[in-house]
């Protein structure tokens, strides 16, 4: 397996690349058409210091094989890597062997039985009006029809009813432009205000 090492903003000392050759050594062994691995180091920014990520790329005829990790320093960063590395190869080393028993000549995989579920009996849908709007079943719209009595307000008055209803906002009848209006609560204490001006429909 020829292995390549490569840092970004960062020197690759000869301990490291001594480190990463004792490492993937122990690898070769262990894995299958293998043709190149790629180590690559490179420095970031975390938080207010400095921190090294180094990720590794085994490159063959199968798929390509990748693990990263994030720490400190390079060696710590690597080692972490490679663990991850290996987990990873266990894994997809178990499910081919768990494939390979599948495939044992007169191995025959058990047939599943499902039940069979009789098909629902239609219901009549309820058909209800609510707003002028015919509501069949129970949606997926939901209405809910409220009327409340209410004299002309000023927004002050609004607000202040408002906080009393613990609503983000309150509709009401404007007392000195005797618009429809509606407040509401944005950020922090401050509040917005809507005014709907009627015209005449098209």
């Amino acid at each position: 397996m020829d292995v390549t090492i490569t840092g970004r903003r960062i020197q690759v000392t000869d301990s490291f690349r001594e480190q990463v050759a004792r490492k993937m050594a122990e690898l070769d062994s262990r894995v299958d058409k293998v043709i190149r691995a790629e180590v690559q180091a490179q420095a970031e920014t975390r938080g207010s210091g400095e921190a090294v990520r180094v990720e590794i790329t085994l490159i063959g005829k199968g798929p390509v094989v990748r693990a990263e990790a994030l720490a400190d320093d390079k060696s710590q960063a690597f080692d972490e890597a490679f663990d991850h590395l290996k987990i990873r190869l266990k894994k997809a080393q178990d499910r081919r062997r768990t494939h390979r028993n599948l495939r044992k000549v007169g191995f025959v995989e058990p047939a599943i039985e499902v039940p069979v579920v009789p098909a629902p009996v239609a219901e009549a849908v309820p058909v209800k009006k609510v707003g002028g709007l015919e509501i069949h079943g129970d949606g997926p719209m939901v209405v809910r029809e409220k009327l409340f009595w209410s004299a002309p307000l000023t927004l002050a008055q609004a607000l202040d009813e408002m906080e009393l209803v613990g609503h983000d906002f309150f509709l009401y009848v404007d007392a000195d432009t005797s618009l429809p209006s509606v407040v509401y609560r944005r950020k922090a204490y401050d509040y917005g205000v809507i005014h709907l001006k009627l015209t005449t429909a098209a």
